[in-house]
């Protein structure tokens, strides 16, 4: 059974969405039934009911600036534009960009390849050499897969390494954070490497215990829970900061402050030593095989030998799903730099990076003006038009690349709550930073047509306000970006009033 929608329905939200709230409580009922004239001149009064682009940016009350696009994504046929040509911060929505980058550059099936390599012979199950644990750039590399690494070196008949344990993570130049200007205890901001583990975050997790508290740090998985000592945690007699962070050389030593610690709770915090957290963790698996490894050294040069062992990740598809569902920065700061390493023959920095994909973007893609300066949409400098990365929507759709890899974002309901019955369908990506809301995609129709969209809004007077290593709840910022929300689903909603069928 088909369900039809009144045209007028999507009048009626629309009006409503600034009131209530889009994609949290827009109206999702029409208004009482009213005689509808038929044919051209029905078409002409659902133009004329629906509100204004203007007047719904007007309503959300935003200072700063909102771009947006709205095309046909079978033609490419822009629609409907409001300063669409300004270039503003994409936040995450830059994702959408890395992952078309990665895509054409290393192709849906590339998968990336973590392995151990034997400097010397293998005899009698004696390494009689080197043993190196060898990053390739692989995002999703996790504990489990060290796990299942070492038992292959079980299993293949290893007992006794004789020489040095190495780690090797120059397939991408160290990055000690994706963006410097972001609070030290992000987990969203850890370092980069050839070789990462868990997105380069380590658990750390603390519990009340008679008049103290007892502290962990580990590596877990959904099956292992290995303790970690390279990065370490002590509770501080303080109320703030939270958090602090010192380089110890092997170590990175954390302090919390005993009045923010409660009764008990846990968190991820990122990693800044990437190699050394990947080894210490391989090591622990390794020794519960009986192999026992010497202490970690990392080595710069690409190490030669035999491979005894190799993990291979997911096929690139399978990685960008995620990466776009769950944002996760690492991965795409990972997939982008596999690409343009590619694209040049050689591995670069993330800056020359981010600078080899906004030229790809704008010769490929056509979009006029990209200006990024990395993969994940986390350096708020970077500069996109909503109607360039439209443009690149629509291309992208014709190729069917994109769409399968998007999340489905429920309009609101009356209720307050995603509505499943709402008519028209949105898959897309969203980006937040304080004081910048994007939100890019394509949204269906009842009636069969596609529509791929832009919004960006972005308050750059708001932001110079903010001290991003220190201010992580800026005032106002959060009631700001709830509103630059429910402008997003007001267009949306016009969209779907004058462009329905």
């Amino acid at each position: 059974m088909t369900k039809r929608y009144s045209r007028r329905f999507f009048v009626s939200t629309a009006l409503a969405a600034l009131a209530q709230g889009a994609f949290a409580g827009a109206p999702a009922v029409s208004l009482r039934p009213v005689a509808r004239p038929s044919g051209a001149a029905a078409a002409r009064k659902v133009v004329q009911d629906a509100p204004k682009a203007e007047a719904l940016i007007a309503s959300a009350n935003l200072s700063g600036r909102v771009g947006f696009a709205v095309a046909d994504a079978t033609t490419g046929r822009v629609l409907e534009e409001g300063d669409g040509t300004a270039g503003l911060p994409p936040a995450s929505v830059t994702k959408t960009v890395t992952a078309l980058y990665a895509l054409e550059t290393l192709g849906p099936v590339h998968r990336f390849e973590t392995r151990l390599i034997a400097s010397g012979p293998v005899e009698n199950g004696v390494l009689r050499g080197d043993l190196v644990l060898a990053g390739g750039g692989d995002p999703s590399l996790d504990t489990n897969a060290l796990a299942e690494m070492a038992a292959a070196l079980k299993k293949a008949g290893l007992r006794e390494v004789r020489g040095r344990f190495l780690v090797w993570g120059g397939a991408v130049p160290f990055r000690r954070a994706i963006d410097e200007a972001q609070p030290e205890d992000a987990g969203y901001n850890p370092a980069l490497s050839g070789l990462n583990l868990n997105y380069n975050r380590v658990h750390f997790e603390w519990k009340r215990a008679g008049g103290d508290y007892r502290i962990t740090m580990d590596a877990r998985s959904d099956r292992y829970r290995p303790d970690v000592t390279m990065a370490r945690m002590r509770i501080a007699d303080r109320a703030v900061p939270v958090f602090t962070y010192k380089d110890a050389g092997r170590r990175e030593d954390w302090t919390v402050a005993r009045g923010a610690l409660g009764t008990g709770g846990a968190r991820w915090l990122p990693v800044r030593k990437p190699e050394l957290y990947a080894a210490e963790v391989f090591a622990t698996f390794a020794r519960s095989h009986g192999i026992q490894l010497a202490k970690a050294e990392v080595i710069g040069a690409a190490p030669g030998g035999t491979v005894l062992a190799a993990h291979r990740s997911a096929p690139l598809t399978e990685i960008l799903r995620e990466m776009l569902r769950y944002s996760t920065n690492l991965t795409a700061e990972m997939v982008g730099l596999a690409a343009s390493a590619k694209r040049r023959g050689a591995a670069v920095a993330l800056e020359q990076s981010a600078l080899e994909m906004s030229d790809w973007a704008q010769s490929r893609m056509g979009m006029a003006g990209a200006d990024l300066k990395d993969h994940s949409g986390l350096n708020d400098r970077s500069r996109l038009s909503a109607k360039a990365l439209t443009g690149a929507l629509a291309r992208a759709y014709q190729t069917g690349q994109l769409t399968p890899l998007l999340h489905e974002l429920p309009l609101g309901g009356g209720s307050g709550q995603p509505k499943k019955s709402h008519p028209l369908k949105v898959v897309a990506k969203t980006g937040t930073l304080h004081f910048v809301s994007a939100l890019a995609g394509y949204v269906s129709m009842p009636g069969g047509a596609t529509l791929a969209f832009a919004i960006f809004t972005a308050s750059d007077s708001l932001r110079a306000r903010i001290d991003p290593s220190q201010d992580q709840r800026p005032a106002g910022a959060r009631g700001w970006n709830q509103r630059s929300k429910h402008l997003q689903q007001a267009l949306i909603e016009r969209w779907g009033a004058v462009y329905g069928s």
